[in-house]
């Protein structure tokens, strides 16, 4: 047996213990990517989730505004399949209209620091109102999915929003996720048989050609290591 066909079983152990540990309550981050549905499965083999939402770590997802129309179909396509509410948090109405108005539809190419405007307005602090509150929360993140992940760790502190962030698939190569995926028949996003390998808002992402890395279609007109929306910024 292969080594990436026992991915899953340890981790889901793993998961159980330390959300056993944590006093509640505990989020869990999806933004429709393969590495968050294999993340939510792991949840669920952990019993962390009771079917139809029930008690346990809430699952959500920050709807920017600015999603693929394949990606709000797929909300549903996970909800059904997992058997689970994904709850939709969305921009500061009042903030977004400030934010359009300072940079139109594609200000957020125009330099960094715009671009960090548009993240931070969108998703940043929506997120930091999800997590107020809360005691941990459960990402899809692997180190090998750009050089601002490389020193991932399972279990860290999240110094930005002051709690603990589980990152159960942390040292997962891309061939143990898409085996994962695979044996668990996990639907994916799409976008993915589109040529896109990491999804995000449409203005920002595109699709990638064959021996780019995983990120490099995201804000590609930037340096790799700007590559961070200010969700998982890390020292």
């Amino acid at each position: 047996m292969s080594s990436n066909s026992l991915r899953g079983d340890k981790e889901a152990g793993a998961l159980s213990r330390i959300l056993s540990a944590l006093r509640p309550p505990v989020a869990m981050a999806f933004s429709y990517q393969a590495e968050d549905a294999a993340a939510l499965h792991l949840l669920l083999r952990a019993g962390a989730l009771a079917p139809e939402g029930g008690a346990g770590p809430e699952v959500f997802t920050l709807d920017t505004r600015r999603l693929f129309p394949e990606t709000g179909a797929y909300h549903r396509e996970a909800e059904l399949f997992f058997n689970v509410t994904i709850h939709r948090y969305y921009p500061d109405p009042e903030e977004e209209k400030a934010l359009e108005a300072e940079l139109g539809e594609w200000g957020m190419r125009e330099s960094l620091e715009k671009r960090r405007r548009c993240c931070e307005v969108r998703k940043v602090r929506p997120l930091g109102k999800i997590l107020a509150g809360k005691s941990a929360w459960v990402t899809g993140l692997r180190a090998a999915q750009s050089v601002t992940r490389s020193d991932l760790k399972l279990l860290e502190y999240d110094e930005k929003f002051g709690l603990i962030k589980i990152n159960p698939l942390a040292d997962w190569s891309d061939e143990d996720l898409a085996a994962y995926i695979g044996r668990h028949r996990i639907p994916l996003n799409p976008l993915y048989a589109r040529g896109f390998k990491s999804i995000g808002c449409a203005p920002c992402t595109r699709a990638v050609r064959e021996g780019e890395d995983t990120r490099s279609g995201r804000w590609w007109w930037e340096l790799p290591d700007h590559k961070e929306c200010g969700l998982h910024s890390r020292r």
